[in-house]
């Protein structure tokens, strides 16, 4: 039986495109894109990817270790399962992207970008996820996209819940994620071209961005810290009971303000080093690009993903402002 990740890794394509063993039939579809279907019915669809940034590793390695069991016969699979690791070629070369960022890529914003490997493989994703839940047999569609953040974060996981025009998101994905072990949610408030946010919006998925620790590289992750999610991914694939009681409740934000890089001139009035959900104060001074500065509108206000390094044009930062848990149920 072949090893995906490092068939992935190689670039090389399998002997045979199709298999079986006693519980479940693969098939590859393309480098890095894996399905999997029970032999004998299932009640979910779920799309399972990693490695869109292509340096975030330890998701990687945890779906590596999830295929391998199910491959060897060693799990059982009750749902049909699309397990993609995102950019190959980045995470050969342990690179968060080549040329463009390609979680910022889907839903066709590929077309405003001239041709590299990030668009064609956002392209080819999103035909790929399309038709699997296009054939699928049930209407319960999940896809979880597995990332690790690049600085340190007050909340270790935590996940971005896609933009919807009612607001409203699914209480069953909800309760596996609080079982899961992720301590916060962040509402986003507009579109975007995220992956999660394609699935949601034009595939009908229940559909999640996860942050599970910190980057770092192949080999150097101590996959004990994320004993949870890997849990949770097992009893999701399997259909068993594998999770204990949340302790605590999950903390909900809703994006308030994007710190957008307009020029070269853009920094930041804080140290580089600050961790994700760092609190402020009103009128606390956050950025500055030329004539134009950012500050807190709030009372308080949290920072997520400030990154002064970014191209002019894209988001430098996210401001977040906490909201009740009944906010998710519109």
């Amino acid at each position: 039986m072949f090893d995906f990740l490092q068939m992935t890794l190689s670039g090389r394509v399998p002997q045979e495109h199709s298999g079986s063993n006693f519980n479940l039939r693969w098939r590859w579809l393309a480098q890095g894109v894996l399905q999997l279907e029970p032999l004998h019915g299932y009640r979910k669809s779920v799309v399972l990817s990693a490695g869109i940034h292509g340096n975030e590793t330890a998701p990687i390695e945890l779906l590596a270790a999830l295929v391998s069991d199910l491959l060897h016969g060693k799990r059982r699979l009750k749902v049909r399962l699309l397990v993609i690791f995102g950019n190959p070629s980045a995470m050969i070369n342990g690179e968060r992207y080549n040329q463009i960022d390609l979680n910022r890529l889907f839903c066709r914003h590929y077309e405003h970008f001239p041709k590299c490997p990030e668009t064609e493989r956002a392209a080819q994703l999103e035909a790929l996820v399309t038709e699997f839940f296009n054939q699928s047999k049930t209407d319960h569609r999940l896809h979880f996209d597995l990332h690790t953040a690049i600085r340190e974060s007050h909340h270790q996981r935590f996940g971005l819940l896609p933009h919807k025009d009612k607001g409203i998101y699914s209480r069953t994905m909800l309760d596996w994620l609080h079982h899961a072990g992720i301590e916060a949610l962040v509402i986003n408030q507009a579109p975007s071209g995220t992956f999660t946010y394609f699935t949601s919006q034009y595939c009908q998925a229940d559909s999640c961005t996860l942050e599970l620790g910190k980057a770092r590289p192949f080999g150097q992750n101590d996959l004990n810290q994320f004993a949870l999610i890997s849990q949770g991914l097992l009893s999701l694939i399997s259909g068993i009971n594998l999770l204990p009681d949340a302790a605590e409740p999950m903390k909900v934000y809703r994006v308030t303000q994007e710190l957008k890089k307009i020029s070269d001139q853009f920094c930041l009035n804080f140290p580089e080093s600050i961790k994700n959900f760092t609190r402020f104060s009103a009128g606390d001074i956050l950025a500055r690009d030329g004539e134009i500065s950012y500050q807190v509108q709030q009372p308080d206000e949290w920072i997520l993903f400030p990154n002064a390094s970014v191209r002019p044009g894209l988001r430098a930062g996210l401001m977040l402002v906490q909201v009740p848990t009944a906010s998710l149920y519109g």
